[in-house]
C-alpha cells in the first residue's frame, strides 16, 4: 500500500522492451536507501517489484496488462518518474490509501496557473469519472491530489507550489498522458451497491456534477449509499443464515440416518 506522497523524482536509465512485456531501469537514490529484492515501489503510480538493484539504480519488470492499462509504455530514457516505496506499518498516512493498481490513463487539457497554484485539467473516461467526487481524492501518476472539480469529461486539481517542486508533474504539457487510480473506498462502495457499471454513473453525475446545491446534493448522495450498503448487509446475514440452517439440518439427517 502507499500513501501518494512522492519521495523522490527518479529517470529513466534503460528500457529493455520485449514482444508484449518490458524491463525498465530506474535511476533514484532516497527509496533505495533501504531497498530489498522484492520490495515493491510505485513508479508513475504503478505498483512495481524490485528485481534488482545497484547504488543508484533498480529494476523492475512490467507486464503485458500494466503496460496496457497506463502510461509506462510511452516512457523514454531519461524521462522523470515519481518515485514511493510502500508505506510501513507504523509510517505517518500524510495521503489516501493508494494501492498502485493503475484504473486507466487521462488526457492533460489544459494547464492554468492562478496566482502561485497551478490548475491542470484532465479528460478522462466515463468509467474513471464516475467514481470521482468533488473535493475527494486520486491518484494522478502515484501523487495524492484534492478534486477541485469534475463533470461529465473531465476533472481539474490545483497544484500547489511545494507539490510541483516535489514531483514530475512539473514536467507535464497539455496533451500529456497520466495514470490514474480512484479512491479504492468509492470502489467498494460501487461494489457494495452492485451497480458499478452505468447506473452507478448516472446516479454519480446526477447528483454530484457541479452546479447550486451541491453539499446537500452530495449529502443526500451519501446517504442513500449507507442506506443500500445496509440494506446489501443485512441480505448477505440473512443468506448466511439460510445457509447455516440448511447445512444444521442436513448433518443432523446424516446423523440420523447412520443411527
Amino acid at each position: 500500500m502507499f500513501t501518494g506522497i512522492i519521495e523522490e523524482v527518479g529517470r529513466i536509465r534503460a528500457i529493455e522492451r520485449q514482444a508484449v512485456s518490458a524491463r525498465l531501469t530506474v535511476a533514484a537514490s532516497k527509496v533505495l536507501s533501504d531497498v530489498h529484492l522484492g520490495d515493491s515501489i510505485a513508479v508513475n503510480g504503478v505498483c512495481l517489484t524490485v528485481t534488482s538493484f545497484g547504488r543508484d539504480y533498480f529494476c523492475a519488470d512490467v507486464m503485458h496488462e500494466t503496460l496496457n492499462r497506463s502510461s509506462l509504455g510511452a516512457l523514454g530514457v531519461k524521462s522523470p518518474v515519481n518515485l514511493e516505496r510502500a508505506m510501513l506499518a507504523g509510517g505517518r498516512f500524510g495521503g489516501h490509501i493508494v494501492s498502485g493498481h493503475i484504473d486507466g490513463t487521462g488526457t492533460i487539457r489544459d494547464v492554468r496557473r492562478d496566482g502561485n497554484a497551478v490548475w491542470y485539467t484532465i479528460q478522462a473516461s466515463e468509467p474513471i469519472l464516475r467514481l470521482i467526487v468533488e473535493k475527494g481524492s486520486i491518484a494522478i501518476d502515484g501523487i495524492s491530489l484534492t478534486v477541485a472539480r469534475v463533470d461529465h469529461v473531465s476533472f481539474s486539481v490545483s497544484i500547489i507550489p511545494h507539490t510541483l517542486q516535489e514531483t514530475a508533474l512539473a514536467f507535464k504539457r497539455a496533451g500529456d498522458i497520466v495514470n490514474l487510480e480512484n479512491d479504492c473506498i468509492g470502489k467498494y462502495v460501487a461494489k457494495l451497491m452492485g451497480v458499478e457499471d452505468e447506473d452507478i454513473g448516472k446516479v454519480f453525475l446526477q447528483i454530484v456534477e457541479p452546479r447550486s446545491g451541491t453539499d446537500k446534493k452530495v449529502a443526500e448522495f451519501i446517504d442513500i449509499l449507507l442506506e443500500e450498503m445496509v440494506k446489501s448487509r443485512e441480505k448477505e446475514i440473512e443468506a448466511r443464515k439460510r445457509r447455516e440452517e440448511k447445512e444444521k439440518r442436513e448433518s443432523q439427517e446424516k446423523g440420523e440416518s447412520r443411527n
